[in-house]
């Protein structure tokens, strides 16, 4: 019983350091989303911190409400390629585990 604990742990030690890894790996990756046929682009790092925003000159003019909206939809966009990256990348790791439906792991 006592190598089976043993094991056990030293599987949950390992694991715990490979999602840190892929954790600090996610983080540093850049992820682009963009809007309007590409007329506003954003760079967005893999824990979700916003890095860049470009916005073509052509749309600076009198409608702001139209360049907030795509600056938004451009953001929204990059977010949920994260999300993708970050289930997909950390999938294999909780392959084994019998996680209930729904579960998050903390990131």
């Amino acid at each position: 019983m006592k190598s089976t604990l043993g094991d056990i742990m030293q599987q949950a030690q390992r694991m715990q350091e490979e999602m840190e890894r892929a954790q600090a790996e996610l983080a540093a990756m850049e992820i682009n989303g963009e809007s309007g046929g590409g007329m506003v682009k954003v760079v967005m790092l893999g824990n979700r911190d916003l890095k860049a925003v470009k916005v073509d000159p052509a749309l600076i003019g009198d409608d702001i409400t139209m360049l907030e909206d795509l600056i938004c939809a451009a953001v929204n966009d990059a977010t949920r390629k994260v999300e993708a990256l970050s289930k997909e990348r950390l999938a294999g790791m909780t392959a084994g585990l019998n996680l209930p439906p729904g579960f998050k792991m903390p990131f």
